[in-house]
C-alpha cells in the first residue's frame, strides 16, 4: 500500500480496510464514523483495484476507505495525511464525578481521571467507551485539552442502546474503561478564514472543545455557531454559549429550533440548521464550516453550503454521528 506522490508505504493484513491499515501503521487520514456513512474518508485509487461492499456510495472517481480492501498493491489518493504516533492512545480507568440530566434525553457525564493522570488529545477529538460484553461505544469529548484531568462527555439517550440506556443509573464512583484518542475532527489552525459551526443536538459536544480550546489560546477568527434542536430543552448548555459571547467580540450565535414560541424566545430561527444556514449566509465562498450531528443532518448543510452558498467542498469539516458499537 503506497500514497501517491509519496515513498510512504503500509501494509495491509487479510480483511482489513485501507483507513484501519493506515491508522495502524501511524498514519492518519480525514475519517469519522468508519462505518461507510459520512463519506470523510473518501479517496482516490490511482494504481491497482480495491474491493468495495455494494452498499457502499462515493463520488464519482472516489472510494471509501473505510470500507474498501485492496485486492494486490494499491496506490492511494487521500483527502490529506499526516503521521501520528499509535502508542499516545491509552487506556483508562476513569471515574465517573458528576452525572447530571442537562435535557429530557441528554446526559452529561463527568469522568475523572485516575491521581496523577492527564489526557492527551486535540480539541474535537472522540473516545471510545469499553462495555463488558468486548463492544464499545464513541463519545466525543466536550471539554478542551487544557483540562485534562477530567472529560466531559455528552450522551443522548438512544432507544436500546447498550451504554446510553445504563447512563442515567451511573454514579459518582462507578469505574469505566475508556481509550483515547481517537478522530481527525479539528481546527485547522494554520487558517484564518471567518468559521460557521453547524451542529444538531449533542453534536454541540465536539464544537464546544473546539471553541474553548480556541478561546483559550486567544485565537481571534469571527466565528458563527448555529444550534439546532426540537425546542429550547434540547439547548443544553447556554450557559456555554452565552460565555462565548461575553468574552468573543467575534463570535455570533443563531438558536435553530422547530418550536415556534422557543425560537421567539430565543431571538432565534424558527427551522432546520440547514433552512438556518442560507437565511444567514448569502455567501460561504472563504469561509470554513465544521458541522457535527446525524448523518441526514450533515448531508443537508453540506449540500446548501457547497451548492447554494459557494463554499468550497474542502472546507466543510464534519463529524457525523453514527449510532451503534464504535467501529475499529
Amino acid at each position: 500500500m503506497r500514497i501517491a506522490g509519496t515513498e510512504v508505504r503500509f501494509a495491509c493484513e487479510p480483511g482489513q480496510n485501507i483507513l484501519d491499515a493506515a491508522l495502524k501503521a501511524g498514519i492518519e487520514m480525514p475519517y469519522s464514523c468508519r462505518k461507510g456513512v459520512c463519506g470523510n474518508c473518501a479517496g482516490g485509487v490511482s494504481a491497482g483495484e480495491v474491493a468495495c461492499p455494494p452498499s457502499t456510495v462515493a463520488a464519482a472517481g472516489q472510494h471509501l476507505l473505510c470500507q474498501c480492501e485492496p485486492l494486490g498493491d494499491v496506490e492511494i489518493v487521500p483527502a490529506s495525511w499526516h503521521r501520528f504516533d499509535p502508542a499516545a492512545r491509552k487506556t483508562l480507568n476513569v471515574k465517573v464525578y458528576r452525572n447530571t440530566l442537562v435535557a429530557g434525553d441528554v446526559s452529561l457525564l463527568l469522568l475523572r481521571l485516575p491521581a496523577g493522570q492527564r489526557a492527551k488529545f486535540k480539541a474535537g477529538q472522540y473516545l471510545q467507551v469499553a462495555l463488558p460484553d468486548g463492544s464499545r461505544r464513541a463519545y466525543s469529548l466536550a471539554n478542551p485539552p487544557h483540562e485534562n484531568d477530567t472529560l466531559q462527555l455528552h450522551i443522548r439517550h438512544v432507544e436500546g442502546g447498550k451504554f446510553s440506556q445504563i447512563v442515567p443509573g451511573l454514579k459518582a464512583g462507578d469505574v469505566l474503561q475508556v481509550e483515547l484518542p481517537f478522530g481527525s475532527f479539528e481546527l485547522k489552525e494554520e487558517s484564518s478564514a471567518p468559521m460557521l459551526c453547524v451542529v444538531g443536538g449533542t453534536g454541540f459536544a465536539p464544537v464546544k472543545s473546539l471553541l474553548d480550546d480556541m478561546l483559550k489560546k486567544g485565537v481571534k477568527r469571527p466565528v458563527t455557531l448555529i444550534w439546532g434542536g426540537r425546542n429550547k430543552a434540547g439547548l443544553y448548555l447556554m450557559a456555554a454559549v452565552e460565555r462565548w459571547q461575553k468574552l468573543w467580540p467575534g463570535f455570533s450565535f443563531v438558536a435553530a429550533v422547530e418550536d415556534a414560541g422557543d425560537a421567539q424566545s430565543l431571538g432565534g430561527f424558527q427551522g432546520r440548521v440547514d433552512e438556518a444556514v442560507l437565511a444567514r449566509f448569502g455567501s460561504l465562498v472563504g469561509h470554513e464550516v465544521y458541522c457535527c450531528g446525524a448523518p441526514a443532518m450533515v448531508a443537508a448543510v453540506k449540500k446548501v453550503c457547497v451548492e447554494e452558498r459557494g463554499l468550497a467542498a474542502g472546507h466543510f469539516f464534519s463529524d457525523v454521528f453514527v449510532p451503534g458499537p464504535a467501529a475499529g
